[in-house]
């Protein structure tokens, strides 16, 4: 049986690449679809992909649903008073510190007395490697960090680590921001993540990545799956993750991850697996 872990969506691309309405449509898809885990922050879009989120929360009041947000450095004024009030909400169900800074070592005391008024329910870190992750203390029960294909932040002993210490790995950007998909090799596309946010290109455009993907390109062609449908299969179907966000613009893109989900040649994942460690 191949190993699925389970699919949140990612709400990075409200108010920023896409506007209220596709978001609505897009969230209103993925919670048709089972989705439960909602994952935002305050720096998407300036604070605009958290009031989205808020907005439709109050007017489709979903049920049984996991909402994740996150607060940028520095840690020694932690407010979480503008993620509640743009989310409409008085818990957030996953607070995480969205990538490392040396005030993490010093905001423990904070952070408790969120989760002891209520005001948080669990805490996680986001962009660590697993020695940050170890000296960030044993508060944080969920670690977020990229995972795909062509570049992972999620080690064979960060895996060990969280599976011993009981702390969850939730992965994002199973796709590469689009660069598994092969569209960028002539150049970036425009109006893609890499033309909104330039910095992502050092991220990916490099010769470890473009070689895992000329790997990519060449089991798609001899199996007959599209590249986008392998990329997101193995990321959906990794051992020791708990949830992967997927991203979008639209209810479609949604759909070829849960696709992707239910991915059942068993010998292509294993080669897969096996190519992409």
């Amino acid at each position: 049986m191949i190993h699925s872990p389970q699919i949140g969506l990612g709400c990075v691309t409200f108010g920023r690449e896409i506007d209220e309405a596709a978001s609505f449509a897009l969230l209103d898809h993925a919670y048709e679809r089972g989705v439960r885990h909602f994952d935002t922050a305050a720096a998407y879009g300036g604070g605009a992909s958290e009031a989205i989120l808020g907005r439709w929360l109050a007017s489709r009041r979903p049920e049984s649903i996991i909402i994740a947000t996150k607060v940028l450095p520095p840690y020694d004024r932690i407010d979480i008073r503008p993620n509640l009030d743009r989310l409409g909400l008085e818990q957030i169900d996953l607070l995480y510190l969205h990538q490392w800074h040396e005030t993490a070592l010093h905001c423990g005391s904070t952070l408790d007395a969120l989760v002891s008024k209520g005001l948080v329910r669990k805490l996680g870190v986001s962009n660590v490697s697993l020695d940050q992750l170890r000296s960030a203390g044993s508060r944080f029960s969920v670690v977020q960090n990229n995972h795909n294909l062509a570049v992972s932040d999620v080690s064979a002993e960060l895996r060990c680590h969280c599976a011993a210490n009981s702390i969850a790995i939730v992965t994002y950007s199973p796709l590469g921001a689009g660069f598994l998909t092969g569209k960028h090799q002539s150049g970036v596309q425009a109006g893609s993540r890499f033309e909104i946010i330039p910095g992502h290109q050092q991220v990916y455009f490099h010769e470890s990545a473009y070689q895992r993907l000329a790997k990519l390109e060449a089991i798609a062609m001899r199996t007959g799956h599209s590249q986008t449908h392998l990329a997101l299969a193995w990321a959906l179907h990794q051992r020791g993750i708990d949830t992967v966000l997927v991203g979008g613009r639209s209810p479609a893109h949604l759909d070829q991850a849960i696709a992707a989900s239910e991915f059942g040649d068993e010998e292509v994942m294993a080669e897969m697996l096996e190519v992409f460690r």
